[in-house]
């Protein structure tokens, strides 16, 4: 960025912040905008896109062009989600307001806030709700509705005011916020309210939003329960029923005070039965982050007894969803391919299914690797006639697992047997 020339604006913006939040943009890579243009493309012509980023952020003539919008299917398999990608000189300025915040209201957050934050996983968020569920015998479950296009403009401004006195901080939050959506059939939609979902700045203004709207709030008038969030996903756990309905009763209304709305249908109180809680309620089981929480069996450690304990394992919905996937590679014919290409082309994503699905009660998600290994063996029986029955291919399969075993992600989990498959 030579050409970064040292010159009066009004908004003192460091041309190191532009070049280092290329840095960023460029290893999240990602889709592009409504421009068309790919981090790749960006990069061609860095030192002069760079420099219009920057001229316009510091002068204040920066405008955001429309954000991309593109349905996703939700992480839980629960229906789909409207994701808004913006141009990748937007993302650029962004992250460069991001940064700015994160520096400034990191160091604030409350300890049970896990999402966006650096150090912190929802798998932590996971782990530290499984213990607790041991400790106390109620949670509620949350579940705030379109949270993303729902929270007001007003109250981000303000949280965001109250943490930098940088006025084109505050000046470019209130353009991105109202910036045009492009619909996916061409049509643009001027937002009232929300920060669309996968914009950069978007994580930290959603956590700066909820850590007055849901932690401070719950801090300061129940300081006594527990909770975990990650972004708008949390649980809130208590000792008694009594309590969770009083708990529940009051953040109902906290919700609407802000602009929010609990999703009745969602949202509700669960019993965490397990072996030594004999109570009866209608709800026992609850789903956290991809995660379903009930009663399952255990055992113990030291004399190895099995018994009931509240533990949490992959979600039907999210099972359902992988499921899916699995099923659109149609892998049986990719005779196309050779089986090494294979492994290159599915480990990184079935890698990421195990290593978050599988951290907690891994045996429920066993069966849908084992089902890969179906799909495996259908494809060396459509590859080569010689192992066209069934017997002899599942044989062959077992041949090459117990020869090279990591050369599947999964195989590390899934018994190499013909009984497996």
């Amino acid at each position: 960025m030579g050409r970064l020339k040292s010159r009066v604006k009004p908004f003192d913006i460091s041309k190191w912040e532009v070049k280092e939040a290329w840095e960023g943009v460029r290893a999240n890579k990602g889709a592009p905008g409504v421009d068309g243009q790919v981090v790749e493309g960006f990069g061609k012509d860095l030192e002069s896109n760079l420099y219009k980023v920057w001229n316009r952020m510091s002068s204040g003539t920066y405008f955001p062009p429309p954000v991309r919008a593109v349905e996703i299917p939700k992480p839980d398999g629960g229906g789909t989600r409207m994701l808004g990608i913006p141009t990748v000189a937007d993302r650029v300025a962004q992250t460069v307001v991001a940064r700015h915040l994160m520096r400034r209201v990191e160091p604030v957050f409350h300890p049970d806030s896990y999402g966006y934050r650096p150090g912190r996983s929802a798998l932590d968020a996971v782990g530290v709700c499984r213990e607790r569920c041991w400790r106390r015998d109620w949670v509620i479950e949350l579940d705030i509705q379109e949270f993303f296009g729902s929270v007001r403009w007003d109250l981000i401004l303000k949280a965001v005011e109250s943490h930098t006195d940088a006025v084109w901080v505050k000046l470019y939050v209130k353009r991105w916020l109202e910036a045009p959506v492009e619909q996916p059939d061409g049509s643009l939609l001027i937002p009232k309210s929300g920060t669309p979902q996968g914009s950069v700045v978007s994580p930290v203004l959603a956590n700066l939003f909820m850590h007055y709207a849901f932690d401070m709030w719950l801090d300061r008038e129940f300081p006594t329960v527990w909770f975990e969030r990650y972004a708008d996903d949390a649980v809130i756990h208590c000792v008694t029923e009594r309590q969770a309905c009083r708990v529940l009763a009051a953040l109902t209304d906290r919700m609407d005070e802000v602009g929010l709305r609990l999703h009745p249908g969602k949202t509700r109180i669960v019993y965490c039965k397990d072996g030594q809680r004999s109570g009866s309620f209608e709800h026992t089981e609850f789903t956290f982050l991809g995660y379903t929480f009930r009663a399952r069996r255990s055992r113990n450690g030291k004399d190895g007894r099995q018994f009931l304990s509240f533990d949490p394992a992959v979600s039907k919905g999210a099972l359902k969803r992988m499921s899916g996937e699995v099923r659109s590679w149609r892998i049986h014919r990719r005779s196309d391919l050779t089986f090494l290409e294979i492994a290159r082309w599915i480990n990184p994503v079935v890698a990421g299914w195990i290593n978050y699905y599988g951290r907690y009660g891994r045996s429920v998600l066993i069966p849908l690797l084992t089902r890969i290994n179906a799909y495996l063996v259908r494809w060396i029986r459509k590859k080569y006639e010689r192992f066209a029955a069934k017997r002899k291919a599942i044989g062959k399969m077992r041949e090459i697992a117990q020869r090279y075993p990591r050369m599947f992600a999964h195989w590390r989990f899934t018994v190499i047997a013909a009984s497996a498959w």
